[in-house]
């Protein structure tokens, strides 16, 4: 208790303002001042400590034998030290948001903005919009969208705020939000992703994004003729958004068209050369004159152009498929190679709790990228992995890195509502995975070469037995008859004895013996 204050608590200064009637206390008899019931404070506070749940207050049986002294300010700064248990307590059920419904109209605008600079407006203010009932909707949404998702208080009052800015550049209050006007938060350094999400959830977002492999695309077929440009593009709007009439195509995704794009485009450019400037005129002849003799870039090439020409014929764009019937033979076989036993010293047991869990998972077990990405934290049970097709007994420094990894996910993400198991600053605030890129960002390397290592040694361990990789990995035969075929050749045995050793082992890199 402050001396300023005349020596009195918070809650006794608080209980005179609230009660400035004083007299004898019904209970205690001394001078005080005295609730709507006639007791004093301490009276009042011991009756509702006694009182049993749903009850009746008994100010008399509960002072009957003494009261319970506290020490001043006590429960305050508890409730301080521990507000979340403070607003479950005094907070009334949280109530669902308002449905929010677009507007159906949409002001035209005279003269458009060219190049809006929000950073001038974050100067002098944005103005406010006379829209209570829709900047009241938002407002109910983002608390039930931080809620639900665990967003910390700068999150949530960045969305809020970014609504906000929103509603005041918007020339149609209460229509959907345009993606590119939000974008543009990016200068106020505001969460965007999040908010594009909290958009789309609620069916407020207008997408007028144009995707970056619409430009890629068209920068790589710049240089061939026209007909033949036309032709591509009608192929590449059909496989990135798909057709439901007859023949219906599925729409791929973007890295598919890229890939598909880049192994046809060497023999696009060299028809191009030649004088063909549409496909129609491309024969049989012509596929097989630029198709290369055999290998892995015979079969991507043939693979290229068979996914364009085929659905062109379809749609009757071009007459034939000149790729039928044409025999593209086998991919040059590879033979994979063990990783340094330096390199796996140094990713296992690096300081970065992720690095360290995600290589003890690949370098032990021999996860995918996709299972990586995919495992949630529920999976991890009883000092067991259960993925979708078999089930991993965890080795000792697995379970000692993931129990680490998982007390620094608590304390990074202590709310987050992702069930992934492995969460990036991005996915934090949402429930989506982790991208490819990420994982081999963060390990440093692809993730295929820790994968590799170990399926080596176990091919080494086991003697050649595909048998024993099948049961432990879920690899089919073939796959399984690519690392047994390995054994005793005499490139890895230089490779071996050129690092010091035999193939690294995931037991001596732990030091577990």
């Amino acid at each position: 208790m402050l001396r300023r204050y005349g020596r009195m608590c918070v809650g006794c200064r608080a209980w005179r303002r609230l009660y400035p009637k004083s007299g004898p206390c019904r209970i205690c008899g001394r001078e005080l001042h005295l609730g709507d019931t006639g007791a004093c404070r301490l009276c009042t506070k011991q009756a509702y400590v006694l009182r049993p749940r749903r009850h009746a207050l008994d100010l008399e049986g509960a002072n009957r034998h003494g009261q319970q002294l506290y020490f001043a300010d006590t429960e305050r700064r508890l409730q301080l030290l521990n507000p979340k248990w403070s607003r479950r307590k005094y907070e009334p059920a949280p109530q669902p948001p308002p449905p929010l419904v677009p507007a159906g109209h949409r002001q035209l605008v005279l003269f458009p903005p060219e190049g809006r600079d929000l950073r001038r407006g974050q100067e002098h203010g944005f103005p406010d919009v006379d829209a209570p009932e829709v900047a009241a909707a938002l407002r109910a949404a983002v608390d039930d969208y931080a809620q639900h998702h665990g967003l910390g208080y700068c999150t949530a009052y960045g969305l809020d705020r970014g609504l906000r800015v929103l509603l005041s550049i918007q020339d149609t209050p209460g229509a959907r939000f345009l993606a590119s006007d939000v974008l543009l938060l990016r200068t106020l350094e505001l969460p965007v992703k999040p908010l594009l999400r909290l958009l789309a959830h609620r069916g407020m977002l207008d997408d007028d994004r144009i995707p970056n492999i619409v430009p890629w695309f068209r920068e790589r077929t710049a240089g061939l003729p026209e007909p033949m440009a036309d032709e591509l593009a009608v192929w590449f709007e059909l496989k990135l958004s798909g057709s439901t009439t007859a023949p219906r195509v599925k729409a791929r995704p973007h890295r598919w068209i890229q890939r598909m794009v880049t192994k046809a485009l060497p023999a696009l450019r060299a028809w191009a050369d030649q004088g063909k400037d549409s496909l129609r005129s491309i024969t049989r002849a012509d596929v097989v004159a630029v198709l290369p003799d055999s290998g892995t870039p015979r079969v991507d090439m043939l693979q290229g152009l068979r996914h364009i020409l085929r659905p062109l014929k379809n749609r009757r764009v071009i007459f034939t498929d000149p790729t039928a019937r044409i025999f593209c033979g086998m991919p040059t076989t590879t033979i994979p190679l063990p990783v340094e036993v330096d390199d796996l010293r140094r990713v296992l047991h690096d300081q970065e709790v992720p690095r360290a869990a995600l290589a003890a998972l690949a370098i032990f077990h021999a996860l995918t990228t996709g299972h990586l990405r995919m495992v949630k934290t529920t999976d991890l049970r009883d000092g067991r992995l259960f993925l979708p097709n078999r089930t991993v007994l965890l080795a000792a420094p697995v379970r000692t890195r993931l129990a680490a990894y998982l007390d620094y996910r608590n304390h990074r993400w202590p709310r987050t509502a992702n069930p992934h198991l492995f969460v990036s600053q991005t996915t934090g605030c949402g429930v989506e995975p982790v991208s490819n890129v990420w994982i081999n960002d963060v390990l440093g390397m692809p993730t295929s070469r820790l994968r590799e290592d170990r399926l080596l040694h176990e091919a080494e361990a086991t003697g050649g037995d595909p048998r024993r990789i099948c049961d432990l990995f879920g690899l089919t035969v073939g796959a399984a008859l690519r690392y047994t075929g390995t054994i005793d050749q005499a490139g890895l045995i230089e490779h071996s004895l050129r690092n010091g050793g035999p193939a690294p082992r995931p037991e001596p890199v732990d030091g577990t013996g």
